[in-house]
């Protein structure tokens, strides 16, 4: 592609963004944390970064990340999802127009993994929970097409089996235990269909990963998370690590209370910060999971960043960043955090 057709193809995407924005403001949304976000410069950026929110939720879970990024030099893009923050009495006699065909999400996707290429040389996809699962789906799909895939607490399976086998065959309508929490911006509840759809489609990323090389994957998972199945997670990532050994695997120890709604203050994560290092680095950085490994070992036994960094030929604010998080230890004294056997 030519110089001027790349410069093209960016005017052509800032029109559709701005469309964007003209769109959601005459729906309406419910309130102004779910519409869209963007963080664009003017001008094509060596990575561009596309981040998928959770289910029911809005952009407004991957602001501060997508600032972060943003500051770092890249453009970001957080897509409004299929359904989410519109506005309206929903209920159980009404409830929220969210898609039960996972299609729907998956053509999403794919029109907004192409409106990223326009954006930057490199793509970085991103997601939380169902977004976690959409993000990992995208990596399996289309590993040659995506840099880096951030997977936060992706939703592989619920906490408890009994509830798996619940929402394979209840149509009933639920509404979230923490509803009124702080920070919960979208839908209250929804109806079990719509979840659905998102619990196969993570069965089918389970079973693709047995075989399938996919993009580079960073898992961020909690031990205080109730809502999601770890041991899947950590299934997923071994699968995964087999086919692509620039992944990474973090899990933030029960100490920390961060639960699975772990992207913002504004949530369950008074650690906000640690997950803007984790992505980063892993982002900014070429290690692999040995390396990654080797990392940490050396600085639980007391090495120096300025040690370390000739050994591994680390470099960037990124890296210096994950060290002095690693030091700090938060609950991870034993390496436990990076044990995806635990």
């Amino acid at each position: 592609m030519t110089s001027n057709e790349t410069t093209v193809d960016f005017q052509k995407t800032t029109e559709f963004l701005k469309q964007v924005y003209q769109s959601e403001s005459e729906l309406p949304l419910k309130n102004k944390a779910c519409g869209s976000k963007f963080f664009v410069y003017p001008h094509s950026t060596s990575k561009v970064c596309l981040f998928l929110h959770g289910f029911t939720a809005g952009p407004y879970q991957f602001e501060p990340l997508g600032k972060a990024f943003f500051n770092r030099g890249y453009n970001v893009l957080i897509p409004l999802q299929p359904g989410h923050g519109r506005a309206g009495n929903w209920k159980r006699q009404n409830p929220p127009p969210l898609p039960t065909d996972i299609q729907t999400y998956q053509q999403f996707v794919l029109k907004w993994l192409e409106i990223a290429k326009t954006l930057g040389q490199q793509v970085v996809v991103g997601g939380l929970s169902t977004g976690g699962t959409l993000a990992a789906w995208l990596a399996l799909e289309h590993p040659q097409q995506i840099n880096r895939a951030l997977l936060f607490t992706p939703y592989l399976g619920t906490h408890h089996s009994l509830f798996d086998w619940l929402i394979k065959i209840l149509p009933i309508y639920f509404e979230w235990f923490n509803k009124d929490a702080p920070g919960n911006f979208g839908y209250k509840g929804f109806q079990i269909p719509a979840l659905r759809i998102f619990l196969e489609l993570g069965e089918n990323v389970l079973e693709q990963a047995k075989t399938c090389v996919a993009a580079p994957v960073l898992m961020v998972c909690s031990e205080a998370d109730q809502v999601v199945n770890r041991s899947k997670q950590q299934d997923f990532f071994k699968r995964v690590l087999k086919q692509q050994t620039k992944s990474w695997y973090y899990c933030f120890d029960d100490s920390l209370h961060i639960e699975h709604r772990m992207m913002t203050k504004l949530e369950d994560n008074d650690y906000e910060e640690l997950v803007i290092i984790l992505g980063k680095a892993f982002v900014d950085s070429d290690l692999t999971w040995a390396q990654f490994q080797q990392m940490a070992t050396r600085i639980v036994q007391g090495e120096t960043y300025e040690q370390i960094k000739p050994k591994l030929n680390l470099d960037g604010q990124a890296c210096e960043q994950l060290y002095a998080m690693m030091t700090q230890h938060f609950g991870c004294d034993h390496l436990e955090c990076i044990n995806p056997s635990k």
